[in-house]
């Protein structure tokens, strides 16, 4: 691999504000730390990936334990398959008091939440944390979360980016709803802004309508970052129009290389820089000092910690379906995708890279071996050799690095991984800036036009 590269890779943290990471095993490593209910617990973590020079660590969530695998949360209860989650807006007060580079991010859903708190509270952030917010559009997934809602089921997928499309345009539209340069602060005159230049948004769309103005000034990033991780077409349609970092669950290279050069695409045309976007696929390291130190590492991720409830728990959330009524030698057809409402596209990536025919089985089992997204082990060179392959073959932008365990798997990487990328030149040594979009390479937004806006005050 070479030793140099003029272009720097993103590192992101893929976080979760509860009981495991992504891989619902987590909790049980020995290693892990279980102060998941303590402020100092992810206080430490965004210190930790702080030290790193990460650009950014968000944090996932859902709005209801996984309760679709047999109608019941007790399988998520009994196995921990991430029962706990977090209020995110408590999670990143606490982060942004903690660190003061690192770019914050949650997830927050178009489909539960309504615009004007979602802008308020990414406006807040930005704000706290001088510039290094982001904001993970979903769209959301599952009935359980509908049922905490008042729903009695979720809305299929073509309505859910309506509606998300809808509220895009009114978030933004309270973002620029202050301008720059409003504050006047005269105190011996007694005005504190300049009323002309705070502008009503009068937004009218199909689901929502939103006076405003926002009750946040315009912030230091302009906009706070917009990420996104739709992986069907519908999905990367959105992502094209709104987001500045993509979150992709590619599993192999070659589906990572297809998705990149489709996505791309579907940015250009939209007339908007490809460049000017990030794609940043999940991927897990396990990185040991030897070869065979990482590979028994690997070992008990893959053996020991692995619960095949938990994995059909957790494929049944994601999917939006009752895997319960079907056996683990099931056949997942075409039919089966079709009945299901939830990540259709993460399930068609998995059967392009497994191929063939594709069981039950095979879906849990990449839930359960982590292979929804690369898994990168051995050496901290093997480790960086893997990750420089899919960056420097229009494979990604960087990686959304997801943990086996907390926090010893990041530790690990910010350890012996970091330090090697940096030796080739394919990641920074140190911040160059403050804000998160310093830190990937992002223009600070012009806010729309009044007349685009509605009224003055």
């Amino acid at each position: 691999m070479s030793s140099q590269s003029s272009k720097q890779m993103a590192l992101v943290a893929f976080m979760q504000a509860g009981s495991t990471s992504v891989y619902a095993g987590s909790w049980r490593h020995p290693a892990a730390d279980l102060r998941f209910l303590e402020a100092g617990y992810y206080a430490d973590l965004g210190r930790l990936l702080e030290l790193g020079c990460f650009d950014l660590m968000f944090f996932d969530d859902r709005l209801a334990m996984p309760g679709i695998y047999g109608d019941s949360v007790a399988e998520a209860v009994r196995t921990g398959a991430r029962p706990i989650k977090l209020d995110l807006s408590s999670v990143l007060g606490v982060l942004a008091g903690a660190t003061s580079r690192i770019g914050l991010g949650a997830t927050y859903s178009t489909t539960y939440y309504a615009p004007f708190h979602v802008a308020r509270t990414f406006g807040t952030l930005d704000h706290l944390s001088r510039g290094r917010a982001a904001w993970n559009v979903v769209t959301s997934v599952n009935d359980s979360e509908a049922q905490n809602f008042g729903a009695d089921i979720h809305l299929g997928p073509e309505e859910r980016y309506d509606r998300a499309d809808d509220f895009l345009q009114a978030v933004t539209g309270l973002w620029d709803s202050w301008e720059d340069d409003a504050f006047i602060l005269d105190r011996e005159g007694g005005v504190f802004a300049d009323p002309s230049k705070v502008h009503e948004l009068r937004y009218s769309g199909t689901h929502f309508n939103v006076r405003g103005p926002l009750t946040v000034p315009r912030t230091p990033q302009g906009r706070p970052v917009v990420m996104q991780a739709g992986s069907s077409g519908r999905g990367r349609d959105f992502a094209a129009r709104w987001a500045e970092l993509i979150f992709t669950g590619d599993p192999g290279l070659e589906v990572a290389r297809a998705h990149y050069a489709d996505q791309k695409k579907r940015i250009a045309e939209l007339g908007r820089d490809p460049q000017s976007v990030k794609m940043c696929p999940m991927a897990y390291v396990v990185v040991g000092e030897s070869e065979a130190q990482a590979q028994e590492r690997e070992g008990v991720f893959l053996n020991d910690l692995v619960d095949p409830m938990a994995s059909l728990t957790l494929l049944s959330e994601l999917m939006n379906y009752d895997f319960s009524a079907h056996g683990l030698d099931d056949v997942v057809t075409d039919e089966l995708i079709a009945s299901t409402t939830g990540i259709r596209g993460l399930v068609q990536n998995l059967r392009s890279h497994i191929g063939g025919t594709v069981r039950i089985r095979d879906l849990a089992g990449h839930r359960a071996t982590l292979l929804q997204g690369p898994r990168f082990v051995g050496t901290p060179k093997q480790v960086a050799d893997q990750m420089e392959e899919w960056f420097t073959s229009d494979a990604c932008d960087g990686f959304t690095l997801a943990a086996t365990h907390f926090p010893g798997a990041f530790d690990d990487v910010v350890r012996m991984v970091v330090p090697e990328l940096q030796r080739r030149g394919l990641f920074r040594k140190e911040y160059t800036g403050n804000t998160l979009r310093d830190h990937l390479g992002l223009t600070r937004p012009e806010p729309s036009k009044p007349s685009e806006r509605g009224d003055d005050v």
